[in-house]
């Protein structure tokens, strides 16, 4: 009897915890199930709101046709420094890379040469006019001795051509004291016009002007410059077909600058005028090349320099633009836009667009004037969905442009 008991009492034991736990379990699968209902009965509710999206109004304004065209910068003068004497070089007195006046001294050229050849010249018309003096007076002489048959009229003659021969030589002897004057002036080698000077080309001691007139330094005038660049003949007569059709009209350049743009991208500030265009085309490029002129003040544009020029050639009338950012491009590089209709639903439109101006894209077909083109929130956007438009407002400018733009 005790040992039954005994092994009774473990199996009643755990009998009953075995039956307590699935009761536990069951307890708690409500508790479990309770809050998925409530999440699925919430999402299954009504329709999601209208998605929130800015609009801005395609426009109809005039636009400027341009065209940003390449070329180089160019110097209104060029001036080159050469020896006009021979000599040896004794001294370089200008700093490379100065701005001169005209008339700074830039070299000097030894002149013991050019004043010895000066004085020979000096002397040389000294004997000349002591010539003269003694030939004027043997034809005054002899013109009160032919009167009274004293002399012959031959010997009279004579004596007259040679004053005439002695007159010439005098001059001719004036002529060569003046050269000999200017040569040793040219000893001195002095700027021809305003600009700035390069580098040097000879150096003290080196031997100029023997035989051919030595290069010593280039002078270059920076203020204004001239910007030559070119323009395709395809382009200039497509313009002009548009101007003459109607579709183009000509720009006004009394309201309209050209605008260089530099080689790291940024805008020069000075407006440049265009000049002319040449009168011939370029045969091996079909290319014609134009000439504007710029002010320079600050010497920042340098011959040779790399730029682009910013043209306004033509003007479009009321024709509908539509901001850049507002276009979405698709294979082939097909522009679509999302609208805002009566109906407050967005919906897709395909645009064909032409040139770009600023930041806005002409369009020629599939927009009006006035339609809500959406700006932000295309993602959320879905075509003939609802959607809660308002009037978009452009940022406000960096506190670091507003400083640049001060400056």
């Amino acid at each position: 009897m005790l040992r039954t008991a005994y092994l009774k009492q473990p199996f009643q034991k755990s009998h009953s915890s075995f039956i307590m736990r699935p009761a536990l379990f069951l307890t708690c699968i409500p508790l479990l199930i309770l809050p998925s209902c409530k999440k699925k009965d919430k999402a299954a509710g009504g329709p999601p709101p209208p998605a929130a999206v800015t609009f801005s109004a395609a426009a109809s304004e005039t636009v400027a046709v341009t065209r940003e065209l390449p070329g180089r910068v160019e110097s209104v003068r060029v001036a080159e420094v050469r020896a006009r004497v021979p000599g040896i070089l004794l001294e370089r007195v200008f700093k490379e890379g100065a701005d001169v006046k005209a008339g700074d001294i830039l070299f000097k050229i030894d002149p013991a040469p050019l004043e010895a050849a000066r004085d020979n010249a000096q002397a040389a018309l000294v004997r000349t006019q002591a010539t003269l003096a003694q030939t004027s007076n043997d034809v005054n002489r002899y013109r009160g001795l032919v009167q009274s048959k004293a002399v012959s009229q031959q010997t009279f003659d004579n004596a007259n051509a040679a004053n005439l021969v002695a007159d010439a030589e005098v001059k001719a002897a004036e002529a060569a004291l003046k050269t000999a004057d200017l040569n040793l002036g040219y000893a001195v080698v002095t700027a021809p016009i305003d600009g700035r000077i390069g580098r040097a080309q000879v150096t003290e001691g080196a031997l100029v002007g023997q035989g051919d007139a030595t290069l010593m330094a280039t002078i270059q005038q920076l203020s204004p410059v001239y910007f030559d660049f070119t323009q395709s003949v395809t382009d200039m007569l497509s313009l002009r077909r548009a101007m003459e059709s109607g579709e183009f009209a000509k720009a006004d350049p009394s309201k309209s600058a050209a605008k260089l743009i530099l080689e790291d991208g940024t805008e020069y500030a000075q407006p440049a005028k265009i000049l002319f265009s040449e009168a011939v085309v370029d045969e091996s490029t079909s290319m014609v090349t134009l000439r504007a002129e710029i002010p320079n003040p600050d010497k920042i544009l340098l011959p040779g320099m790399f730029a682009r020029i910013r043209v306004v050639q033509a003007v479009r009338e009321n024709v509908v633009t539509v901001p850049q950012r507002a276009v979405t491009r698709g294979p082939g590089g097909i522009g679509t836009v999302m609208i805002v209709d009566d109906g407050n639903k967005a919906q897709v439109r395909t645009i064909k667009t032409d040139t770009a101006v600023a930041d806005k894209w002409v369009v020629t077909s599939g927009l009006k004037a006035g339609e809500k083109v959406i700006m932000e929130g295309l993602l959320k956007a879905r075509p003939g969905a609802d959607v809660k438009p308002e009037p978009y407002v452009p940022p406000a400018p960096a506190a670091e442009d507003k400083d640049a733009k001060k400056g």
